[in-house]
């Protein structure tokens, strides 16, 4: 008996470990020689990874984050493992709108292209913005939202050009519910890590969501866009959260979430450079490969709601 349940527990694991742990990687050989890149979060994890990763192909990476001392940090580390030196920080905090406009001036002032462009910021703790929103939905979708709308035009000049948007496999136990966001402008109510974690995957469907949605209002301009789970990866995601699920959680990555911020960047490097994914605009990805998704993340109707919803609280409407 004792053996058939341990034949079971590997089995379990083996198959969890295939699919959300063990990553293909990107065989892309494209180089990014003259482009110009901005990848948020990129002082840290999968951000710095993608960073460093497009700075050996010879991009211009715009390293955009909230910390100064540590965006510069990770500037000089870049440019130490990849020989490249254009690699450069700009200070942008998605919890604030303020921020968000003024890095969109201070980038179309200071840069003349804009080739791609990936979300990778996100986070997964309690708390409002600076302008009152959930600091969840502030940060993993309407700054974003906001972010990308600022840079389209610039990204349209410079087509052939991408938007790339990290989402999570979390997404698929998402949900929208309108009449919080309406009321409350977040996502989910409650503060217990729970809370949190459910308010995280429903962020993670807004990006699949809007996603969805930018690529229907690009269509023609040789703009594309994906989303996309970059895998379970060993990250500082939960940093804030408190200290007994930090451990917790920390003893869940050792046995589970193998995967570093290499391999975790991977399929969001399949989707920036791979060839010929141009007709899969709007899609969702994951381990290299496009995936289906459940009904409500491609409901049109939801989607074009949430744009209209996310328009409103950005004052762009």
């Amino acid at each position: 008996m004792f053996l058939v349940v341990l034949v079971a527990l590997f089995g379990a694991y083996w198959i969890f470990h295939r699919i959300y742990v063990q990553r293909k990687t990107c065989k892309s050989t494209m180089t990014l020689y003259g482009k110009t890149v901005i990848v948020t979060g990129s002082n840290t994890g999968i951000g710095k990874a993608t960073a460093l990763a497009l700075a050996l192909r010879g991009a211009r990476v715009i390293v955009a984050c909230r910390n100064k001392n540590k965006g510069e940090d990770a500037v000089q580390e870049i440019k130490r493992e990849s020989g490249n030196d254009e690699v450069v920080f700009m200070q942008l905090d998605l919890a604030s709108m303020k921020s968000i406009r003024a890095f969109t001036e201070t980038f179309l002032k200071a840069e003349s292209r804009l080739d791609l462009l990936i979300n990778n910021a996100g986070l997964a703790v309690p708390g409002r913005t600076e302008d009152g929103l959930g600091l969840v939905f502030g940060v993993n979708h309407i700054g974003p939202f906001l972010l990308t709308n600022l840079l389209l035009d610039r990204l349209k000049e410079c087509a052939p050009s991408r938007v790339i948007n990290v989402s999570s496999h979390g997404h698929s136990i998402g949900t929208i519910d309108f009449n919080c966001i309406n009321t409350h402008k977040r996502l989910g109510m409650g503060s217990s890590n729970m809370d949190i974690f459910k308010t995280y995957c429903h962020s993670k469907l807004c990006n699949v969501l809007f996603t969805h949605e930018l690529a229907k209002r690009l269509k023609g301009t040789n703009v594309t866009c994906y989303s996309l789970h970059p895998g379970s990866v060993k990250s500082e995601l939960a940093r804030d959260m408190s200290s007994w699920y930090m451990k917790i959680a920390k003893t869940a990555m050792q046995v589970f979430f193998q995967t570093d911020p290499m391999s975790g960047s991977q399929t969001t490097l399949y989707c920036a450079l791979t060839e010929g994914i141009e007709p899969l605009s709007g899609r969702y990805f994951s381990d290299c490969e496009v995936r289906n998704v459940k009904p409500e993340a491609r409901d049109d109707e939801i989607a074009r709601k949430l744009w209209e919803v996310s328009e409103r609280l950005c004052g762009m409407a």
